[in-house]
């Protein structure tokens, strides 16, 4: 196996001296360590011997039914349509390993987020990048590339995507599901961010749109709106497509960590996730003006720059013959770490790309940091 984008970016991250906006990494500062100490010692406490037992692979009742309580305010669901994963991450490789055959196409956008393509190679699929546009992939171009390259599924993040931040509109989401819905093909739909929101209006998921819920397998996760360090997610998908997960699931971990998993449903039964959520949009929505603040005085006339209503990113294009992945050992040892674009891409990457995360710092660190990375870019 190659190296993997995201092992070197992690390596980097372990640098002290560094100022990085490579990781979609929560600050840890915001984390709500008392409601999770309390909710631990609530775990051992009152259900003893369980919490540390193997338990069933599909995941503890009391977390599929918080999770299908939080999933309902878009989408009706019951909590025997919740999967339990670990980390939305195992969700899109049990799906893959479920779905996809070595040699099937996997249609994805341009870009797309870096670790599902590491997922969907793993099981040999071959991803075929659809020309998308500012509000995402565009509905045109998957007609076509649907009868060209006949798919066995489609991968989108509509809400706040990684790489780029962009947002798929109400009207791109009905059109992109007519095309699905006529067509046939599954959707795995991928909303890590969708809470996140600093601005604008909430926009239902695709899953959401006529005829598409059992069609779908949607993602979900506890990491970027709770706490990372869980490892706990859950997915939504119905009918028989359940049952091949879970076996799936057996195969590859047999359970998600039962004590994480009780913690996690009494922290969603018990505290104020919503009041959190609005706590922590509030930093990143100041984080986010002061990056944008930043390139908008530093990027050069023919550099763009995405402008996200939520979420973690700003995906910055350079444009002309520029490769990025040729700066960032310029801006490590300058004390700056980015991630270049191509690894965003499943075919034909524009090299003159990076993606930036504006969460884990504090403006005044985000402004110094872009200093260090004009310099080395020479702007």
């Amino acid at each position: 196996m190659k190296s993997s984008p995201v092992r070197d970016i992690l390596a980097v991250l372990g640098r002290g001296d560094i100022i990085s906006f490579a990781g979609g990494i929560p600050d840890p500062t915001l984390f709500e360590l008392a409601d999770f100490r309390e909710s631990f010692a609530y775990t051992l406490e009152n259900y003893g011997p369980r919490a540390l037992q193997y338990a069933s692979t599909i995941g503890e009742p009391e977390l599929r039914e918080q999770a299908a309580k939080r999933m309902s305010r878009h989408l009706p669901t019951e909590p025997n349509q919740v999967q339990v994963t670990s980390g939305s991450q195992e969700g899109l490789y049990l799906v893959a390993t479920t779905l996809v055959d070595p040699g099937d196409v996997i249609l994805v956008e341009r870009p797309t987020y870096l670790t599902a393509v590491q997922a969907f190679t793993l099981v040999g699929a071959r991803m075929v990048g659809v020309d998308s546009d500012e509000f995402g992939m565009l509905p045109d171009a998957l007609d076509d590339a649907i009868e060209t390259h006949d798919p066995k599924l489609v991968y989108l993040i509509p809400t706040f995507q990684n790489p780029t931040g962009r947002t798929m509109s109400a009207d791109r989401r009905a059109a992109i599901a007519e095309v699905l819905v006529r067509t046939g093909v599954p959707l795995l739909e991928d909303d890590p961010y969708g809470e996140l929101r600093f601005e604008g209006e909430s926009v239902p998921p695709i899953a959401a749109q006529p005829g598409m819920a059992e069609r779908t397998v949607l993602l979900n996760s506890a990491s970027k709106v709770m706490a990372p360090g869980v490892r706990v997610g859950w997915l939504r998908a119905e009918g028989q497509i359940l049952r091949s997960l879970e076996i799936a699931k057996q195969g590859v971990g047999l359970q998600t960590a039962v004590t994480d998993q009780l913690a996690v449903a009494h922290y969603l039964a018990t505290y104020d996730l919503d009041a959190h959520i609005a706590k922590v949009a509030d930093v990143y929505r100041t984080r986010r003006d002061a990056m944008l603040a930043g390139l908008d005085a530093r990027l050069p006339e023919s550099a763009t720059a995405t402008r996200p209503e939520g979420g973690m990113f700003v995906w910055v294009r350079i444009g002309g013959d520029v490769d990025s992945a040729l700066i960032l050992p310029k801006a490590v040892d300058l004390g700056v770490a980015f991630v270049p674009g191509w690894p965003f891409y499943a075919d034909h990457p524009d090299r003159t790309t990076m993606r930036l995360s504006f969460v884990t710092n504090s403006p005044e660190m985000i402004d110094e940091g872009l200093s260090r990375l004009a310099t080395a870019w020479g702007w």
